[in-house]
């Protein structure tokens, strides 16, 4: 794929229907890597619909894949819900949830990530696992927007720390600036 790379292959590539695993694999990777800013982000009927991006690059020099399996190896990578995988976090586990940022600390009205939208609700039933699971002795690392809204969601309730960041998501250019994000560590 990355020898065939260009505009007009990126968007036949983007409309085809890969249905073999390890297609699929290749396709998501090389879509990812091409497109806008390596967002991920489908329309209501579930359909990747990111434009191209600047970046040609698929395969980077000092990547293996081989050594990349090796590692996943003894993983299990499955679809689910966010509550049902972390109600199986117990003593010892990591979990770091990286949800769909609230939209409410820039008014943008960017809350279509996906065909379903990921809701007030579901932040709220997100900090409600995640303290189940920090009550089974899971160790959670938390990241969301700096924003009100979540600081009054998690309270007091572990450690924050804003970390400064580039904004490079913006359709346009003058729109990207420094922002921070929160994180929230729970252990």
């Amino acid at each position: 794929m990355q020898s065939l790379h260009s505009k007009t292959f990126y968007y036949e590539e983007r409309s085809r229907k890969r249905t073999t695993p390890h297609t699929r694999s290749a396709q998501f990777l090389y879509l990812n890597r091409t497109c806008f800013n390596g967002l991920y982000r489908e329309n209501l009927k579930g359909i990747f619909n990111v434009p191209i991006g600047t970046k040609d690059k698929v395969i980077f020099e000092d990547e293996s894949f081989s050594e990349i399996s090796s590692a996943l190896s003894g993983a299990t990578i499955r679809t689910a819900d966010f509550a049902e995988t972390i109600a199986q976090a117990s003593n010892g586990d990591l979990v770091f949830a990286d949800p769909p940022y609230t939209t409410a600390h820039n008014m943008n009205g960017f809350v279509k990530y996906n065909q379903n939208i990921f809701s007030w609700q579901d932040q709220i039933r997100l900090r409600d696992v995640l303290l189940e699971a920090a009550g089974r002795g899971a160790k959670i690392v938390l990241t969301n927007a700096d924003h009100e809204s979540i600081h009054e969601l998690y309270g007091n309730w572990g450690a924050y720390r804003p970390i400064g960041r580039a904004s490079v998501i913006a359709g346009k250019s003058a729109s990207r600036s420094k922002t921070t994000e929160a994180v929230y560590v729970f252990e």
